[in-house]
């Protein structure tokens, strides 16, 4: 949101009182207080018919800094985002006659008395943002303010959804020479946000609009610091686009609250973010195999669904997850619960047959949204489990399901319901959720708890996918439950997987379903995935050999697409051994892929890293969005053209491909041409590979099945860190001496080892 008219003036009904000076500034324990009056006070007569600021720090987290705006401290305040991580006493605030300072860890905020405001973090004694003059401000509108337009809401009304609000507290913090911004979510424009209008505003766009089904409020930067603007409601960012020199925030009301984590590094900073707000669990091992679904609208039963399970396997397809979507439940009735006995007579005896003939797990579709023919409405119409209209009634409408219903999740007693079905699913051979929408929250509603609408929309997707992981987690325990998730606000890192949503069947569609995966990586989120060949149309050949390439080494794997089937043998021939050769190689790749979910969860360092995360120190990654690392050692990069030539930048060093061998020279960008069955997949200097001897299912021992593979460009002695998936684990020692190679575990096991 824009509220200025250029440099100087403002625009149209658009009145501005901005923090003009640190007037006071106090210490109290752990906390710093400041009075920022919006005039600069030069007599007594100045303190009169004045609006002030209050501005309190504190730190939750060593290397956190909180810092709350309040303009009148008596109104509506936001409850935030939950924090599982904060602690107290992590900061220590001093005055002097400078100013004050609140240090947390490598962090320390120091607030200048007088004027002009001046507010900076610094990190190890370095500045590394701060808010400057005019960067502080409550904004009051007209009724017609000249502001710019946000994206139309679940109920159409105008802007963010939302009736126009009379009042704003915005906050400007600078950008560097040369600094840039990632984050915000799942987000499928430029993935470097600087320029951009950013609303986090949760809403059901597709891949191909501005508009994200994930909005997450933190934004990271190359200068290795993040910012959360702790708000589930609708906070507008402006990413050097109105204030070029700065990154602009605001929300709606007479507050505004915001974290600085420190690096000194991004990878860092995420780490302070996920100890803050939750990591990313681990998941279980069978979720890296390859997920194959029903498609959305096409026609199946379990003829069908067999005749898949099977084509796959006579063509030495390993498949480790079969999911089924909407129609698994009678049209108009979703979600019921309830499997279509037209085509699922004997639905827990095909459940059954699907484990223990096929050896597959299994995942079934729902949404929150409950129809008004299913047997859920009802019951849930009567107990008072469905969200409200001001008069009482239930709210309903007809987009997606007729007559369709929200479960209220703010009610207890909702929450144990639907938790209930979802136990009840469980407990007849399902073993994961695919928890599909949760973005198209009302405004025009009553919850039960109480809570505004405003702060509802977004965080209804916290509250929907928390039941459904709590539920999960106490059927399967710990590690053992995972969802397929569209929707999310901050924290939702904490309940993975998330795919990337409705995206098309074109190569300008798989970049920008990368751009989104990496947004959302730069978000605080681990775990990422997304429908191989596009959802929306159907590929051609060549669009679905290349993105099974990409979708096989992305963390998580599923063939799922709208109107057509995606089983590989429905494009080419061609497209079953493409499938089959990343299908095998991500098996193989299993020790090292499950250890750097390990990695993930004990951090919270995403799996599927942007270059910018992985090497912060070469300012020739800040822009790359069309390649990434996946765990520390293996860079991918997707081809996405049907000539099969891609650029891509190596960093420095001796690259090793892990497809052919071949040893390319870093520090460089380089052009290449591949066909289906190969992509640039590069191993980083000196590392240490475990490589599976298995490649036909995702759940092996990690710790026994394994041989380790060692690249050039590392030192004589080298360790890595093996992990199981029921939790033991080892560090192996590798010497390389006189032309020999060792590999002893901790544990005195001895392990394979070679040359690459």
């Amino acid at each position: 949101m824009k509220f200025t008219d250029g440099f100087w003036q403002r625009r149209p009904g658009v009145d501005a009182l901005y923090a003009e000076e640190a007037y006071d500034v106090w210490a109290e324990g752990d906390t710093l207080t400041v009075h920022a009056p919006t005039r600069v006070i030069r007599s007594r007569g100045d303190v009169l018919n004045r609006a002030m600021l209050t501005v309190t720090l504190t730190s939750p987290l060593e290397g956190v800094v909180k810092v709350r705006i309040d303009h009148h401290q008596g109104a509506h305040r936001s409850p935030g985002f939950r924090m599982p991580g904060a602690v107290e006493g992590a900061g220590t605030a001093q005055v002097d006659d400078a100013g004050g300072t609140l240090t947390s860890g490598r962090l320390t905020a120091r607030i200048a008395k007088g004027a002009p405001w001046s507010l900076d973090f610094e990190v190890d004694g370095e500045r590394i943002t701060g808010s400057g003059h005019h960067s502080v401000g409550y904004m009051t509108l007209a009724d017609h303010a000249s502001v710019s337009a946000e994206p139309t809401g679940a109920t159409g009304y105008s802007a963010n959804g939302l009736a126009p609000h009379r009042a704003y507290v915005h906050e400007q913090l600078d950008l560097g020479v040369g600094e840039t911004i990632y984050g915000l979510g799942e987000r499928f424009g430029p993935f470097v946000k600087n320029g951009q209008s950013v609303d986090i505003w949760n809403a059901d766009g597709g891949t191909s609009s501005e508009q994200a089904y994930k909005s997450i409020p933190f934004y990271l930067s190359s200068r290795g610091y993040g910012v959360l603007v702790n708000h589930p409601e609708h906070v507008s960012f402006e990413v050097g686009s109105e204030a070029v020199e700065r990154v602009q925030f605001s929300t709606a009301g007479e507050s505004l609250e915001y974290l600085v984590f420190a690096g000194p590094t991004p990878a860092e900073a995420v780490e302070r973010y996920t100890a803050l707000l939750g990591r990313p669990p681990r998941v279980p091992d069978w979720s890296f195999g390859l997920w194959l679904s029903t498609s959305f609208t096409t026609d199946y039963d379990e003829a069908t669904v067999t005749q898949f399970v099977d084509g796959m396997r006579e063509r030495d397809l390993p498949l480790s997850v079969f999911h089924y979507d909407c129609f698994w439940m009678r049209e108009f009735n979703w979600t019921d619960g309830v499997w279509d006995e037209r085509v699922f007579p004997d639905p827990d005896g095909m459940l059954r047959r699907m484990h223990e003939d096929k050896d597959l797990r299994v995942s079934a579709w729902i949404n929150p949204y409950i129809a008004q023919r299913g047997r859920m409405f009802r019951e849930g119409m009567e107990k008072g489990y469905l969200v409200k209209r001001p008069d009482g009634s239930v709210w309903q409408w007809d987009q997606w399901q007729a007559g369709m219903g929200l479960v209220d999740f703010t009610n207890p007693d909702a929450r144990a319901w639907f938790q209930d079905f979802i136990r009840t699913l469980v407990r007849q051979g399902v073993d994961a959720i695919k928890t599909d929408f949760g973005e198209r929250i009302p405004t025009d509603v009553v919850w039960h708890d109480g809570s505004r609408p405003e702060t509802m929309h977004n965080l209804y997707t916290q509250l929907y996918n928390e039941a459904v992981w709590e539920a999960l987690v106490g059927e399967k325990g710990e590690g053992g439950a995972v969802l397929f998730a569209r929707s999310a606000t901050a924290g939702g890192q904490t309940m993975p997987v998330h795919w990337g949503g409705d995206n098309t069947s074109s190569y300008v569609s798989m970049a920008e379903t990368l751009r989104g995966g990496l947004s959302l990586m730069s978000s605080g989120f681990g775990y990422w995935s997304h429908d191989i060949g596009g959802f929306e149309g159907t590929p051609d050949a060549g669009v679905f050999k290349r993105w099974l390439a990409f979708g096989l080494m992305s963390t998580h794997s599923r063939l799922h697409g709208s109107g057509s089937y995606r089983v590989p043998w429905a494009f080419d021939e061609e497209a079953v051994d493409v499938a089959r050769l990343f299908t095998k190689l991500k098996l193989s790749l299993m020790p090292y892929l499950y250890a750097a979910s390990v990695q993930t969860a004990e951090t919270g360092v995403p799996m599927m890293r942007p270059m910018f995360l992985a090497f912060p120190g070469d300012p020739a990654t800040q822009h790359l969005d069309r390649q990434y690392m996946l765990g520390d050692s293996l860079l991918v990069a997707p081809v996405m053209s049907a000539s099969g030539e891609v650029d891509l930048y190596l960093p420095d060093g001796e690259w090793t491909s892990l497809l052919t061998g071949e040893r390319v020279a870093g520090g460089r960008w380089v052009r290449e041409t591949h066909g289906y069955e190969s992509m640039p997949l590069y191993v980083r200097p000196g590392t240490v590979l475990p490589r599976g001897t298995r490649d036909d299912r995702p759940d092996y021992d990690y710790l026994s099945d394994v041989e380790l593979v060692v690249y050039p460009g590392g030192e004589e002695t080298r360790t890595v860190e093996l992990h199981a998936s029921d939790g033991s684990s080892d560090t192996v020692t590798v010497v390389s001496r006189d032309g020999s190679l060792t590999a002893t575990g901790a544990s005195g096991r001895a392990y394979a080892v070679r040359e690459a």
